[in-house]
């Protein structure tokens, strides 16, 4: 319905707009030659915009650019500020924490408690602290092969797990390969990675029966390539296949915590036997964790006395480090609450029953998707079941289109897709602001002829 042509030409347009509307960002963009392609880090160079905003502050649910350009923020970093910018209660705790050491490579009393409020939260008895979710989810498969003695491990196509080398296969045409955007890879992944379409009961099954996996890493709900929502059945099919096959179940809720509280696990289960938690569980603060039952630790303590003492290949000095420890103590102590969660999902139905209105209203061929706090609308009719399809259903054009000109008008949506986090201090006037200025986005795309 959409013609490539009125798409080209919106963008062209709000590209110019944006150049003139941040003057400063651009100059810092130019002047910022001591970095690789001019940016700390090559993540900020996905925002469809010319050159980034370079951020002056944010907080609550609001970003401000160093132009003086106030965002509605629906991004969120990506997750790691998913529950508000600053929440007061983390940034007094870091200030306090700040002054008495960061890091000490010793247990703190805050790390006491914040053992006891992790199990409470999510319902796995036993913790430990990583870095990132990457190094986190590094570790895990580490542990799932030493407890198993198997060398394999099982990813669903088109998931993301961080910079962990193991989880980059892909399936193309329905054949395994290794994921050619992998920089300087040497290992052929391929005899120790087995991929598998999420919902495909016959090739979970299959892959599980041969009984040569150690674990299945997995998000409850696929996030990374657009969000893939599990078939009836499927995630108990998988919980139940892993039981039976010894298989070790690992999920990465470091997403899909904006399910609910607890994560995806506890509000629609099932349970895994471990489960990666990072970014927002520190509030942005560089942090990650993984939970585990009683039973695997028990296997990890066997384990542990079986080797050799000296370097195992997870952890790093930074490990739970003082700041961390009193982030995450601060974040499930006084911000990540049932009530926060209560707010969340509220601004989460407004938004969905808005973009499903403008759907409806405009005639879309699209679609919304939607678990707990986190909100897509995909630009195909049917939701995608796998990731095949979730790939297939994506269009960069216009997705990243129609995320120039929301900027443009002060909303901030993810740069990778058209994913919308809700946080606790959302408000229905910025979930009003994200419809109109959408509503008006379609609306000209519609008008645009060739």
């Amino acid at each position: 319905m959409i013609e490539p042509s009125a798409i080209s030409a919106l963008r062209t347009r709000e590209s110019a707009r944006f150049v003139a509307n941040n003057p400063k960002s651009k100059s810092v963009f130019e002047n910022s030659s001591g970095w690789f392609q001019q940016v700390p880090f090559h993540w900020m160079l996905d925002w469809p915009s010319p050159f980034p905003i370079v951020a002056a502050s944010a907080e609550g649910a609001h970003l401000t650019s160093i132009d003086g350009q106030q965002f509605d923020d629906f991004c969120l970093g990506d997750t790691a500020s998913m529950f508000g910018h600053s929440p007061p209660a983390l940034s007094a705790a870091l200030a306090q924490q700040a002054g008495q050491g960061l890091s000490y490579m010793l247990p703190t009393v805050k790390g006491a408690e914040l053992s006891n409020m992790l199990a409470g939260m999510f319902g796995l008895p036993h913790w430990q602290v990583t870095t990132t979710a990457s190094e986190a989810n590094r570790a895990v498969i580490r542990w799932c092969r030493g407890l198993t003695g198997r060398q394999k491990i099982l990813i669903f196509n088109g998931c993301y797990h961080g910079a962990v080398d193991d989880v980059f296969v892909d399936l193309r045409d329905g054949v395994a390969v290794n994921r050619p955007s992998l920089i300087g890879q040497v290992q052929d992944l391929l005899p120790t990675t087995v991929a598998v379409e999420f919902n495909d009961f016959d090739a979970l099954e299959s892959a599980l029966r041969t009984g040569d996996i150690a674990c299945v890493l997995a998000e409850p709900v696929m996030t990374n390539i657009g969000m893939v929502r599990d078939a009836p059945g499927y995630l108990e099919t998988l919980r139940r296949l892993c039981s039976d096959t010894g298989t070790l179940l690992v999920f990465d809720e470091t997403h899909t915590i904006s399910s609910g509280y607890g994560g995806h696990s506890n509000s629609h289960g099932p349970m895994p036997d471990i489960m990666v938690i990072g970014k927002s569980i520190g509030g942005g603060v560089p942090c990650a964790v993984y939970g585990f039952t009683a039973q695997v630790s028990a296997r990890m303590e066997a384990l542990n006395k079986s080797r050799p003492s000296g370097h195992s290949g997870i952890g790093a000095t930074l490990s739970a480090n003082a700041l961390a420890i009193t982030a995450m103590h601060a974040m499930l102590g006084q911000v990540i609450t049932r009530p926060a969660y209560d707010h969340m999902l509220a601004m989460a139905d407004r938004l969905v029953s808005g973009l499903r209105q403008i759907i409806d209203v405009r005639g879309l061929p699209w679609h919304v998707s939607h678990v707990g706090a986190r909100v897509e609308f995909v630009c195909v009719s049917e939701p995608p079941r796998n990731g095949s399809e979730a790939r297939a259903a994506m269009d960069h054009e216009l997705e990243s289109a129609i995320h120039l000109y929301l900027t443009n008008r002060g909303i901030l949506l993810a740069p990778f897709h058209n994913m919308m986090l809700l946080s606790p201090v959302t408000r229905p006037e910025q979930v009003d602001r994200l419809l109109h200025a959408l509503d008006s986005c379609v609306g000209e795309l519609l008008e645009i002829k060739a």
